[in-house]
Parts: structure tokens; C-alpha cells; sequence
């Protein structure tokens, strides 16, 4: 079975980052794949030492990376990039986890530009050579758009506008196509 992991920068309690993941992962079980979300605000993950081994939960986050055949990268817009979270995590991983992995953008600004957060997630992606598909969301705006799980308890998280709905679905199912093409 193809596996998708997501990975969400954010470590707001009441995260737009981690809601639309969750709509993208929805997608990716519904094309078959088994998912697993790594939600980075509920792990133990120092800031990345290149002079220590394992810190924390680095080794099993690695793992769960490493054995994903796909994965649905996420963060919120910081500065015009991605989140330092995210960052710090990013760090931890290598070419031993991202090599030959489909990996899809998705980020989440509360209003500026995402512009420049898909293109560096991107540019470090290629580094630690993953393939990123070319299909990628961002969100403009999230918090008018993207439905928390707290904020609908009884629902779960959702988009709420019809088109970045689908582009978010979408992007669930192509990582999940290019993950197995990739396999075989």
C-alpha cells in the first residue's frame, strides 16, 4: 500500500496548516493510500545540533518520513517563508528520507503572499533530492477559508471555498499518483 505522511509546520493550537493537510491526507486515503500525520506542535524535536545524534523524537520522525512513499509538506507563512518549526525539522532530514519521494507543497498564509514560501519549500526540497510534483496550494487568507477543527468540533477540519477545496484535494491525490509511479 502506498504510504502519504504530512508534515505540518505549524504549532498553533488552532492551526489553518494542519486542517487543509488533513483535507489533503482525506484525498490520498480516499485514493488508497494510507496516511499519517506529523503534526510538529505535539512532538519533541529540539533545535537541530549537527554535532549531536538523536535529539528527541528525531530518529522516529525521520523513520516515519523516510518510510512514506509520498509526502504532503505544510507550513503557515512566516515572513514571507516557511515557519522555523518546519525549518528545524527540515534539518533533521536528508537525502536518506526525501530520495526518490513525492512530496507536495501546501501553505497557509493569514494574508500576504505564499508565493515565496512555495518557491524556497521547493529550492530545499531539490536539495535533499525529492521530487516535488508540480501541482502545489497555497492559501491566501486561510483563516476565512480553511475551517479548524476547533472551530467545528462536530465536523472536523474543512475548506470552505469550493476551489481551494479541490486544488487541496487534488493535491492529495497527485502526490499519491507520482508516490506510485514512483514505486514502481
Amino acid at each position: 500500500m502506498t504510504r502519504i505522511a504530512a508534515v505540518s509546520g505549524s504549532r498553533s493550537a488552532d492551526s489553518t496548516t494542519r486542517a487543509a493537510l488533513r483535507v489533503a491526507l482525506d484525498a490520498a486515503a480516499d485514493a488508497g493510500a494510507e496516511t499519517d500525520l506529523i503534526d510538529l506542535a505535539a512532538v519533541d524535536l529540539p533545535l537541530f545540533h549537527p554535532d549531536e545524534g538523536a535529539q528527541g523524537d528525531s530518529e522516529a520522525l525521520k523513520r516515519r518520513v523516510r518510510e512514506a512513499d509520498g509526502v504532503l509538506a505544510g507550513t503557515p507563512v512566516y515572513r514571507g517563508s516557511y515557519s522555523s518549526t518546519f525549518k528545524n525539522f527540515h534539518d533533521f532530514c536528508g537525502s536518506d528520507e526525501y530520495a526518490d519521494t513525492a512530496v507536495g507543497l501546501l501553505a497557509t498564509a493569514g494574508g500576504g503572499s505564499y508565493g515565496g514560501t512555495l518557491e524556497h519549500l521547493r529550492s530545499t526540497f531539490r536539495n535533499v533530492h525529492a521530487w516535488t510534483v508540480p501541482h502545489e496550494v497555497g492559501i491566501q487568507g486561510a483563516s476565512s477559508k480553511v475551517e479548524t477543527a476547533a472551530a467545528a468540533p462536530d465536523r472536523g477540519p474543512r475548506i470552505t471555498d469550493g476551489d481551494i477545496r479541490r486544488r487541496t484535494e487534488r493535491l492529495g491525490r497527485v502526490v499519491v499518483e507520482h508516490a506510485e509511479r514512483m514505486r514502481e
